[in-house]
């Protein structure tokens, strides 16, 4: 028995040490094959979209200054069906309860590389409303959402900026208690002093928290199972103090969008996390706001497998950080 215990004992330690150089050995490729700071690639077209006329013009950068009060970006992959009575609703909203004459808003569709007719329904509403309120970013290639996102964050022309998903479940006008969340943070009305919000870092996010218990009673145990452990990972490795990170509904000033976006790697379904954390990291203010929402069908997350990739993709978040691989400019 001894001996066996004994042997035991050395195969437990050859395990150990295995997998100990097995793990540094892993870190040193990151470290060695990994960019610092991500590589932003915009194809040529991407840069223009197309005004009343068919015209080509440049789109803004998200380092100039503000020029209208809100940016709303709204990531669309495939949406023809889902994307229409998201819009009506968003440019409902904006022409009507918050139709100032001194309110200037835009709406920045990002086809994130759509086959269908994703594209040709967003420019109905550019020849309906206008260039100056509605534009079309269409991306040559699927990035996913998260690059979706950027690319739409780094042609805005807001003091705020706020990314909306395309199915519509959050109620837009629930943007107001982003709004007034973010005043608090931030001191001052962006009604009043655009330039000096769009300069401050101050991040708002809609919740869905709040919903949770009912959203268990009618969510299989497995997939229970799997959102309690996408949360647990999400504090392990990432972020801490903030119940919901994947709500499709998050408002920033214009210098937060500036920091945090030109920062982030991620470019699909964990990018909200990483957001998030380089927003914590950079000690941005962030504050989560309840907000409505509903399950609208069409979701192009696959429950299990999504899940999997984002669990993934968050230790290889904290690793590469933690590690040194990826590393955040402060100065941007």
């Amino acid at each position: 028995m001894a001996h066996l215990l004994s042997a035991l004992a050395l195969i437990a330690f050859y395990v150990i040490c295995l997998s100990s150089a097995a793990f540094v050995s892993f870190c040193l490729v990151l470290v060695l094959l990994t960019k610092p700071y991500p590589n932003i690639f915009r194809h040529k077209e991407e840069k223009y979209f197309k005004n009343g006329d068919g015209k080509s013009i440049p789109f803004p950068s998200l380092s100039d200054p503000p020029t209208i009060h809100l940016s709303v970006v709204v990531p669309a992959y495939e949406e023809e069906l889902r994307l229409p009575p998201m819009l009506d609703e968003c440019l409902e909203y904006l022409d009507g309860i918050k139709n100032t004459p001194d309110f200037q808003y835009e709406v920045i569709v990002v086809s994130d590389g759509s086959r269908d007719k994703t594209v040709a329904v967003a420019k109905k509403y550019t020849d309906k409303y206008g260039s100056e309120k509605v534009r079309v970013l269409d991306l040559i290639e699927n990035r996913g959402k998260g690059g979706a996102v950027r690319l739409g964050m780094m042609s805005s022309r807001g003091a705020l900026i706020l990314f909306a998903d395309a199915d519509g479940a959050t109620r837009f006008s629930d943007v107001s208690k982003l709004e007034a969340s973010l005043e608090k943070l931030c001191g001052k009305n962006y009604l009043k002093d655009k330039d000096s919000v769009s300069k401050k870092s101050c991040i708002v996010i809609g919740s869905r928290a709040h919903l949770e218990d009912d959203a268990i009673a009618t969510r299989s145990v497995f997939r229970t199972i799997l959102m309690y452990g996408f949360h647990f990972l999400v504090w392990l490795f990432a972020v801490r103090g903030i119940r919901d990170t994947q709500c499709g509904f998050k408002l920033l000033t214009r210098q937060a969008a500036r920091v945090c976006f030109l920062n982030m790697h991620v470019e699909r379904w964990a990018f909200d996390v990483e957001l998030l954390y380089i927003a914590q990291r950079l000690k941005i203010d962030i504050a989560e706001v309840a907000v409505n929402w509903t399950e609208i069908d069409g979701s192009k997350v696959t429950p299990v497998w999504s899940w999997i990739q984002m669990g993934a993709d968050l230790f290889l978040i904290w690793l590469r950080y933690r590690i040194g691989a990826w590393k955040l400019r402060k100065d941007e």
